[in-house]
């Protein structure tokens, strides 16, 4: 398997950023469209535990949508073969760390999320 194909992770690159462009914009259709829509998909939060598009999108729908600013500050993007990929970035709203782990796979439709996981660092960590 090769890891780091250069197009493949260029169109991951890609899909991540938009994924991180909707997320600072509050772009509830795009978010709800790069996540696999799937029971088996899962988004743990600084505040949340989701299993299922469903559950997902009903917090995407809920959530405020003022104060979503973040600075990346690393992303770590790695591919395995075409079709599967991480995506792990730290960034930093309002003076806090946060860090954020994405599992991208190839879907029919496209780059999807399947498993993400969000957390902040705690106060002077």
């Amino acid at each position: 398997m090769q890891i780091d194909i250069p197009e493949v992770v260029a169109e991951v690159t890609a899909a991540f950023n938009r994924y991180e462009q909707a997320l600072v914009a509050n772009d509830v259709v795009v978010l709800d469209e790069l996540f696999w829509n799937d029971p088996r998909t899962i988004r743990y939060g600084a505040t949340e535990i989701l299993h299922g598009f469903a559950e997902i999108m009903e917090f995407r729908a809920s959530r405020p949508s003022v104060g979503l600013e973040r600075t990346l500050l690393r992303t770590v993007i790695t591919t395995h073969g075409s079709d599967f990929a991480t995506a792990n970035t730290t960034f930093e709203r309002n003076g806090r760390v946060g860090r954020q782990s994405q599992t991208w796979v190839r879907r029919a439709e496209g780059w999807r999320v399947v498993a993400a996981h969000v957390s902040l660092m705690t106060a002077g960590a």
